[in-house]
């Protein structure tokens, strides 16, 4: 399987030029590395090319580096049917620099590029409708980077007996929890609530 990415990551590579900066098989999966601003011919080829026919467009994501120059990782996942193989491809981008929507090719991203504009304040340029998904109106800043602050923030409901919408502070709605990061084969040296019973012999002892 490594050995068949492998040869369609070098056919990749070879046919795209300077648009791929590089791909790695890890793990069993393809990942190609491309340039921001060719993604669309890229994704034009990986859906076209009779070698690849990735035709089905799975998820559209980012993944955030802030102590990187270029910040993002745009990620795209794809399917191919008819050779059953999946790809990644990255590109990546600044905060200030927009990347290509590839709409175009695959009318399916919307949405993800909308959310991924939304999490990550990543603007993907020639997107129909370029506005937030999933955050309340008048929403401030993007949920997903690392640099997002935990508190500061107001959430928007419903209140049913004032009868309109009210702003407060965001609540969480779990305490935070603490991790010792076990092994759990090892166990742990407190016991949890329940496990006595299992110390005990459980019933009828």
């Amino acid at each position: 399987m490594d050995e068949t990415l492998n040869t369609l990551g070098k056919t990749i590579a070879d046919a795209l030029g300077s648009a791929v900066t590089g791909y790695a098989v890890a793990f069993h999966e393809l990942t190609v590395t491309a340039r921001a601003s060719d993604v669309v011919a890229v994704m034009k080829f990986l859906r076209d090319d009779s070698r690849c026919q990735f035709v089905n467009l799975i998820d559209i994501t980012a993944l955030d580096w802030p102590g990187r120059e270029q910040r993002f990782d745009i990620v795209y996942h794809l399917l191919s049917p008819k050779q059953n193989v999946r790809i990644r491809v990255k590109v990546a981008t600044d905060e200030a620099t927009p990347v290509p929507s590839i709409i175009a090719v695959f009318p399916g991203a919307d949405w993800f590029e909308r959310e991924t504009y939304d999490l990550y304040g990543v603007v993907f340029t020639g997107h129909p409708d370029m506005r937030r998904i999933l955050t309340d109106y008048g929403f401030e800043g993007h949920p997903l980077r690392k640099d997002f602050p935990l508190t500061g923030f107001v959430e928007v409901r419903y209140d049913d007996e004032l009868k309109r919408v009210v702003y407060e502070p965001v609540r969480l709605a779990q305490e935070f929890r603490t991790f010792d990061f076990l092994s759990p084969w090892e166990g742990t040296d407190y016991v949890l609530p329940g496990d006595e019973k299992a110390k005990s012999g459980g019933q009828g002892s």
